[in-house]
Parts: C-alpha cells; structure tokens; sequence
C-alpha cells in the first residue's frame, strides 16, 4: 500500500481573511510503531529494568536450590549401601515428592513474571489509546496504521515519536498503575529445601545418575528476548500468542 499520496501539507497556510493558520496538519491516515512507543517510554523502561531484575533474582535462587538439591542427592547416593531397601525407597519418594513440588512454585514464579510483564504492556495500551484518540481527532485523521506493515509513506503520517513526548509528560512511567504479581525470591515455603526436614535421618533419594529422579532441573524453553523488555525466565513456559500493542479506537462521542 502505498500511502504518500495522502499526507497534507506539514501545516496549513494562513487564511486570505486574515484566520490564524491551523494547528496541525490534516492528515487521513497516520501511523505508529507500537513497539518502539513502548521501548522508549518512561513507562517500558521502567518496565525492562523492573522484568530484568526479577528474572535475574529468580535464576539466582533458582540455581541456589538446584545446588542444595544436587547435594541432598548425592548424600542419599553415598548413603544407599548401608539402607535397607524399604528404607531407601522411603527416603527417595519423599525427595522426588518434595523436588517436583518445588519445581512447580519456581515454574509458577517464572511465569509471574512473564504475566507481570504482559500487564504492563497492556496497561500502557489503555493509557495511551485515550491519547492515541486526541491526536487523531486533532489531526483530522480516520485511521492508524502499523509503520512496520507500511511500504512507503511521507515521514509527517507518524506520530511515534510526538505521541511519545506526550506519554512521557502526561503518564509518565507508569509505577503502580498495573498490580504487581511477581513473588518476593524466596517467598514459598517450597522453593527453600531443608535436607534436616525433608529427609529420613537414614538417607535420601538415589536416583541412579545425577539428571534423573528429584534434582531440580531448569528444562523449560527460555523466553528468548526481543527488545530488551523481556529477558530469559528460567524456569517459565513459553508464553502464548499475544494481541498486538493495539486496540480498535472507539468512535469519537459525539
């Protein structure tokens, strides 16, 4: 699609009667770079430190659990000669019981995180639609268009970077406006082993080699950053397919 031939006039010249010159120029179609509005906001910055600093505390914790699992099963390994079997088997179920139960609350915690960050996301959506509204009646536009789908098009059709301006100043970073779902490190009972608690006095799970049985294992896909906003959460599932930055613009009220 070709869009050049609509873009008016950078702004409208003075009227023979002597009518102060227009505000802004009059423009049908407009387009927005959904992605970078929000990378560059106040808002996504805030955003991408806050995401960056949960998924590295839970991959320190997560590694930190992972250590003290692969300890715990490797004194039940030294210790399995001198169990009796009915003993032994005891001793592994409980700690495979009490390792999946701990991979789950860590996965469960990745995907906090992930959430988190799609609620921001679309928290700044509704923030700025409102403001998305004002410039296209201000600009006498009927539509916005996505820059990255458009082939070619006069520069004065995008408004990314004026409705950025506008974001900064009029919303800011956004801080509070979304709930907050990320847990605190550390914050499940679960997620914090006790080999005093969790293990007969006469051994603890062996397994056979040390990527089997209860030892927690990080095997989940890593969600693969794109932008900087969205760092790898181990121990999250991949996350699903997303509704683009955009919603349909109500009509204007009348």
């Amino acid at each position: 699609m070709v869009l050049s031939g609509f873009a008016a006039p950078g702004w409208a010249q003075e009227a023979a009667d002597g009518s102060a010159p227009a505000a802004t120029s009059q423009t049908p179609v407009l387009t927005l770079d959904w992605e970078q509005l929000y990378n560059n906001s106040l808002w996504g910055k805030r955003v991408a430190r806050e995401i960056d600093k949960a998924s590295s505390d839970l991959r320190t914790e997560n590694n930190r659990i992972a250590s003290q699992l692969e300890a715990e099963e490797r004194d039940l390994t030294e210790r399995r000669p001198k169990m009796a079997p009915a003993d032994f088997q005891k001793a592994a179920d409980a700690f495979d019981k009490r390792a999946t139960e701990i991979r789950a609350a860590q996965k469960a915690k990745a995907d906090a995180v992930q959430r988190q960050l799609n609620d921001e996301r679309q928290g700044f959506v509704q923030a700025v639609m409102p403001k998305l509204d004002e410039v296209l009646r201000a600009r006498g536009a009927e539509v916005v268009l996505d820059s990255r789908v458009i082939i070619r098009g006069l520069s004065s059709a995008d408004v990314t970077e004026q409705l950025g301006k506008r974001i900064d100043r009029e919303v800011g970073d956004g801080a509070g406006r979304v709930p907050a779902s990320v847990p605190e490190p550390g914050s499940s009972n679960s997620a914090s082993p006790s080999p005093a608690d969790a293990l007969p006095s006469d051994g603890t799970s062996d397994t056979g080699t040390t990527d089997q049985g209860g030892v927690f294992v990080d095997d989940s896909p890593n969600l693969k950053p794109q932008t900087g906003a969205d760092p790898a959460l181990e121990g999250g599932s991949a996350p699903k397919a997303s509704p683009p930055l955009g919603l349909p613009m109500p009509d204007p009220q009348n």
